[in-house]
């Protein structure tokens, strides 16, 4: 699947997701605001919000104390958390090619934005945040959990499910090693949830 695809397919649906979230971070299930929270606050530089969306996450973490900034393809995302956070800093980019200097940030978060990778790509992906994160720094994924690595008909494109111990599997073969991980269900059999921090070796 093309980043474009994936990009214009969230074009068509930024007004969707942008209503979904009109509460901001204070409408997120309190296990996600926890592990995020735990990994993601108190660093001492940059921290960045990869597939920030409509910003909320990026805000979440600011009001955290942390010096963070919010990356996504979506211009209109752009837009939006641009005009609704004006004290913050979004940019226009891709995982691909984070636009950073080697070792210059310090946390990551990759909150369900890494769900439309095939898994043949996600390996580059892993390995362009381990670049850009000092040794020590922090990452926190959040994705679709699942019995094997599959896709499904995500609302928006094909997204894929991951065991979490396939992803920390392939955090480990990046850099990473497990910190943290939470799992819960959700009121929907196929959207189990889970989420991984890892710390950059």
């Amino acid at each position: 699947m093309t980043l474009e695809r994936v990009r214009d397919a969230y074009s068509s649906a930024a007004d969707l997701y942008i209503g979904l979230y009109e509460d901001g971070w204070r409408g997120a299930h309190p296990d996600d605001l926890a592990i995020i929270g735990e990994h993601l606050s108190g660093r001492s530089g940059p921290v960045l919000d990869v597939g920030c969306g409509p910003g909320h996450y990026t805000d979440y973490l600011r009001s955290l104390g942390a010096d963070a900034s919010g990356l996504d393809m979506v211009p209109k995302f752009i837009a939006h958390a641009q005009a609704n956070h004006p004290d913050l800093s979004f940019r226009l980019g891709s995982m691909d090619d984070l636009g950073v200097p080697d070792h210059s940030v310090t946390g990551i978060l990759a909150w369900y934005s890494l769900i439309h990778r095939p898994p043949a790509e996600l390996p580059g992906v892993l390995a362009e945040f381990r670049r850009a994160l000092t040794p020590g720094g922090a990452l926190v994924v959040g994705f679709f959990d699942g019995d094997e690595v599959e896709p499904f008909d995500h609302r928006v494109v094909t997204a894929y499910r991951w065991p979490a111990d396939e992803m920390s599997k392939q955090l480990a073969a990046a850099g990473f090693t497990e910190a943290q991980r939470a799992q819960r269900d959700t009121d929907r059999p196929d959207r189990k949830l889970a989420a991984i921090a890892a710390t950059a070796n």
